[in-house]
């Protein structure tokens, strides 16, 4: 960067202040198949994006088939492999693989056939999602009714509908 360019950077406020998550203070939210680590919400980033990453056992299932009207969903896959559905399409993605899927789009996710999958999840804008991803892990552990999900579907931009070729993707994996 020259002097200039440098001098100009300091001059424009950044929209938030840089945002820091160690490992040690990251709050996990933990279901019966997977554990999520909880990194940046949109409180933190102004709207900017929310951030979190899921560890999926064996055999996890994921989301099902959903969209979001308003936020652009990032997966990068850190280690394992992660099978998706993306439009009308099931693919495994694998280790070092980044997929974004524009708002929309019904997409869907579980642990691949036969492996675990560690992933990295942005979606931008924010919209305040870990108390959806609290939510998730109370009704996956059998202490929320799963009715609440169904209601809270326009707060979180998450909306559920059917995916023949996931439902046939998952029962041809079970």
């Amino acid at each position: 960067m020259t002097q200039e360019t440098t001098s100009q950077a300091s001059q424009i406020a950044p929209p938030f202040p840089p945002v820091l998550t160690r490992r040690g203070d990251a709050e996990t939210c933990a279901d019966p198949s997977s554990v999520m680590t909880l990194l940046a919400d949109s409180d933190r980033t102004a709207d900017g994006f929310t951030t979190y990453r899921s560890t999926f056992a064996k055999g996890a299932v994921g989301a099902p088939a959903h969209f979001h009207t308003k936020a652009t969903e990032l997966f990068f896959v850190i280690s394992g492999s992660l099978q998706v559905l993306v439009g009308e399409e099931v693919t495994v993605l694998e280790a070092g693989d980044f997929l974004a899927v524009p708002p929309h789009t019904p997409h869907a996710f579980a642990a691949a056939p036969g492996g675990e999958a560690d992933v990295l999840f942005v979606f931008t804008p924010g919209m305040g999602r870990f108390d959806y991803l609290r939510l998730l892990g109370r009704v996956m552990r059998g202490e929320a009714d799963p009715k609440e999900i169904a209601e809270s579907a326009e707060r979180f931009d998450n909306h559920y509908c059917d995916s023949p070729a996931w439902r046939a993707a998952l029962e041809a994996s079970a």
